[in-house]
């Protein structure tokens, strides 16, 4: 075969599959190498990129755009007007990035005011029946698990874990690689690095398990061992919250502290939900 002739077989392969029983609309964009199960459903303002699956049953519409190499399961349904009695019809949107992993009949609705979206960034495992609603942000590395039901405007930073069959107070905000456990109530912040357990949800201590595999630097002078020093300060000391803050912001910080200080100086600030208290008894 010439080379002409390989790369024609090249581009043939690699065009979009779409199951004579699925339903495109002729103006949505299908990059190479998407694949469209039987019975799916595609709007006109749909853009799918490049080796991206989209499996039987599921609906994809509004102003909604897929990455490269998403896997999106049976039932889900993304892109779908905001539960929300303010939306008036905004031409609003929901931004997928790269490599997530979409289970069975989760749902993601799209935005509620004009020009703005709901973002899910890349390599995330949204697990079966979990909803985002409107203007959610998800970074990167998230896992969810099954049946978590997400209010409007919730933010979850990169790497966190969150376990099944609990709800999230609408604007909480959830820090990178903290740990939050199954049914928990969370209607308050989650720091960044820690562990939330109970109804109503308090903070356990340091994700430490987490922490660990992460890389932190565990050592002695480590990042790990300030973490842990500045977590003693904020919720085990008797210092009232903002003054233990300004206290660790005199001590030269390493990112993750600097990080989890900045979290809670948002937290605090008006219209955010403030941070979850810890027990008596955290780590």
């Amino acid at each position: 075969m010439s080379e002409v002739g390989k790369l024609s077989a090249i581009t043939a392969e690699k065009k979009a599959q779409v199951h004579p029983a699925a339903v495109v609309d002729p103006r949505a964009e299908l990059a190479s190498g998407v694949i469209v199960g039987p019975g799916a459903v595609i709007g006109p303002d749909v853009k799918i990129g490049p080796d991206t699956w989209i499996g039987p049953h599921v609906v994809l519409d509004g102003r909604l755009t897929l990455g490269a190499n998403n896997r999106v399961f049976p039932g889900a349904c993304l892109g779908l007007e905001p539960q929300d009695l303010k939306y008036r019809g905004a031409p609003t949107e929901v931004v997928i990035g790269d490599a997530n992993t979409i289970r069975e009949y989760v749902t993601i609705n799209r935005a509620t005011e004009e020009g703005e979206q709901t973002r899910i960034g890349d390599h995330n495992l949204l697990m079966a029946y979990c909803h985002l609603g409107h203007n959610c942000e998800l970074g990167n590395g998230i896992v969810m698990s099954n049946g978590i039901q997400v209010a409007g405007h919730v933010v979850v930073e990169d790497r966190a874990v969150i376990g099944g069959c609990l709800g999230i107070h609408q604007f909480v905000h959830i820090g990178s690689l903290a740990m939050v456990g199954g049914m928990t109530r969370v209607d308050r912040d989650v720091p960044p690095y820690c562990l939330a357990e109970g109804h109503p949800g308090r903070l356990r201590g340091l994700n430490r398990v987490g922490l660990r595999r992460s890389g932190l630097k565990t050592q002695e002078g480590g990042e790990l061992g300030q973490l842990q020093e500045i977590w003693n300060l904020l919720f085990r000391s008797d210092h009232v919250f903002v003054e233990g803050l300004r206290l660790a912001r005199q001590e030269q910080l390493m990112p993750a502290a600097a990080h989890l200080c900045a979290f809670l100086e948002a937290s605090i600030e008006k219209g955010r939900r403030g941070p979850m208290p810890a027990t008596s008894l955290s780590r």
